[in-house]
């Protein structure tokens, strides 16, 4: 099932929580699953959280399996039963006596005769002693003539749709896979008639070996062997998910949690279409094809739309196609790809796979649209909109958009104006302590590092660094703001900012900074964002006569890295000292004098 949320808050305390799936809600006779994590812990609770979701997954799967009997089930249930009574025949035939037993068992009859002084001329005391002996000599005959008998009434009742002989084995069949079928249905039907055609050629196989000839072939179509899916389930230990959560410990390529919380969800994703208890070796070309065939038909927020609350993914798709919501770019499908490719490398290299399923899978790249640097007009117009200037309220978004006389100062204020003169990412500078923000040799700097208190992360190795503080933020009050947050006794320099779900930080401005970009009219379709000001940032760098090479460090980018040269649109230019490299970032005809304390 697609995630909406999986772990809330009641009071102090944490619960795992899920939807019940819309076709399940009768047979679960719930819309919600509730527990309790006996936590009050957030990480700790998201350790639990998973085990929890998986043993619900995997009750759901129970639960449609056993309400479904497909075209794969009943081709290897076929090929079962056919190799199955042959098996048995060839049991029988090996317990059968050979001619040193009928010997045996004659020696011990006159044995028995002579002993108990039995008289022959009775004929029943005659029968009596010899019968043993007959029977032993009669049974490769009886049983031929039991297996022509069988296959004439098998295939009278096969042309006559009755059920009885094989009724034993579809039952077998139904209970041996925990099948809820009703007695009376076509698939029921279905099931018995392909068996009775196995069964068929089994006897006929079975009467030519009675003659020698173990060459049968069926010549019956479906008397196949079953290559498709069979109700095989993953061993203990070694579920998609489980073997996912080893991949995660391992992090083979160092990723940040981020990214494997990311990769989490999007193999998820697979899991909820394949089931919870498909087997490792069982992902292969067909089953990534048919996934992202339901992902290119994906609308977008999906996971986050109570509209398709409880659904599958098949039946979100199934269900956009009718109210028609945008579906997701090519580039999020192949995110979902390379999060399982990745996986599925680890499993080629751990011997679960021969090869990975994902490989050539991907989707033509579209074309990027670059993120736009400000201009200084664009500017000048965003510092004298309400979330700058005063606003009608802070609490809403929409009501950010409209002046008044609230005055916003806490991160929604202070990270666009740091980007501006630093360049920095938004997380990063969200996640700062004020131990973060100090003087060096008679220099403030941002200290931008995992260190330190609190959950805080950089994107590389590359991205931890210590970037002086732009002297128009020093008059623009930030230090100040520092100062202020420092004798309030707090650790963090925005307290107020958070990190969603999926821990991203921040995430909620970086996704209404744009919106609202849009209600104050400065953006019509795409290329402005929050991350136009680190944009920005690298032109005014190349602006005062610094190379790439010389203020990548800068922004957060390993030396030598391509992803600079993306960012802004001038030419290149030279590099003098850190502090004079940060001090050169200026933006002509920017008017912010309103803002300084």
């Amino acid at each position: 099932m697609v995630r909406l949320s999986y772990l809330f808050r009641r009071g102090a305390s944490y619960y795992a929580r899920i939807r019940v799936p819309l076709d399940l809600i009768d047979a679960v006779g719930r819309k919600e699953l509730v527990k309790a994590l006996g936590t009050k812990e957030a990480s700790e609770a998201k350790r639990l959280l998973w085990p929890v979701v998986e043993s619900w997954n995997r009750q759901f799967d129970d639960i449609r399996a056993r309400r479904e009997l497909t075209d794969d089930d009943k081709a290897d249930a076929t090929w079962q039963h056919y190799t199955g009574t042959l098996e048995r025949d060839e049991q029988t035939r090996l317990s059968m006596s050979a001619a040193t037993d009928i010997e045996a068992a004659t020696e011990k009859a006159v044995a028995r005769v002579q002993r108990e002084g039995t008289d022959l001329s009775d004929p029943l005391a005659a029968l009596d002693a010899s019968l043993d002996i007959m029977v032993l000599k009669q049974r490769r005959a009886l049983d031929e003539q039991a297996r022509r008998v069988k296959l004439d009434h098998m295939r009278k009742h096969l042309v006559e749709g009755e059920t009885a002989l094989i009724n034993h084995e579809v039952d077998n069949y139904i209970d041996r896979n925990k099948l809820l079928i009703n007695p009376i249905s076509p698939d029921r039907a279905d099931l018995a008639r392909k068996l009775m055609r196995a069964e068929i050629e089994a006897l006929e196989a079975a009467l030519k070996r009675d003659k020698g000839d173990y060459t049968h072939t069926p010549a019956d179509p479906i008397v196949k062997p079953a290559i498709g899916t069979s109700r095989e389930q993953a061993k203990r230990g070694e579920t998609i998910m489980e073997l996912f959560e080893q991949y995660a410990v391992e992090n083979p390529k160092n990723i940040t949690t981020d990214t494997i919380n990311q990769a989490r969800r999007d193999i998820g994703s697979f899991v909820a279409t394949v089931g919870s208890t498909c087997p490792v070796h069982r992902i292969d070309k067909k089953a990534v094809r048919e996934w992202k065939a339901l992902l290119m038909k994906l609308p977008v927020k999906a996971t986050e739309t109570k509209e398709f609350a409880g659904m599958t993914l098949a039946q979100i798709v199934r269900h956009n196609q009718k109210i028609g919501k945008p579906i997701v770019t090519p580039r999020t499908v192949n995110r979902y790809l390379s999060s399982l490719g990745a996986f599925c490398k680890w499993l080629v290299a751990h011997g679960y796979l021969d090869q990975n399923p994902t490989a050539d899978m991907a989707l033509a790249k579209e074309k990027k649209i670059s993120t736009l640097p400000f201009t200084s007009d664009q500017l000048n117009t965003l510092f004298k909109s309400p979330l700058f200037t005063g606003c009608q309220s802070a609490d809403e978004w929409r009501n950010i958009a409209k002046p008044g006389n609230v005055r916003i100062r806490d991160h929604r204020y202070w990270v666009p104006l740091v980007m501006l003169f630093s360049g920095a990412r938004p997380a990063e500078i969200a996640q700062l302590a004020v131990a973060d923000v100090r003087q060096e040799h008679g220099h403030w700097v941002f200290d931008i590092t995992e260190e330190g208190e609190g959950d805080k992360s950089v994107k590389t190795v590359g991205s931890a660094r210590i970037v002086p503080v732009h002297p128009e933020l020093i008059r623009l009050g930030f230090v100040k703001y520092r100062d202020g947050m420092d004798a309030a006794g707090h650790s963090r320099l925005f307290p107020e900012a958070k990190r969603n779900d999926r821990g991203q930080m921040i995430a909620e401005l970086s996704r209404e900074f744009g919106r609202y970009l849009t209600r104050i009219k400065m953006k019509t379709g795409r290329g402005l964002s929050l991350y136009s000001f680190r944009h920005g940032a690298a032109d005014a760098l190349r602006r005062a006569g610094y190379l790439n090479d010389q203020f990548g460090f800068i922004l957060g980018h390993t030396p030598g890295s391509k992803v600079t040269g993306g960012y802004g649109i001038l030419p290149q230019g030279m590099l003098e000292q850190r502090v004079e490299l940060v001090n050169s970032i200026a933006y002509p005809g920017l008017m912010i004098d309103h803002l300084y304390l």
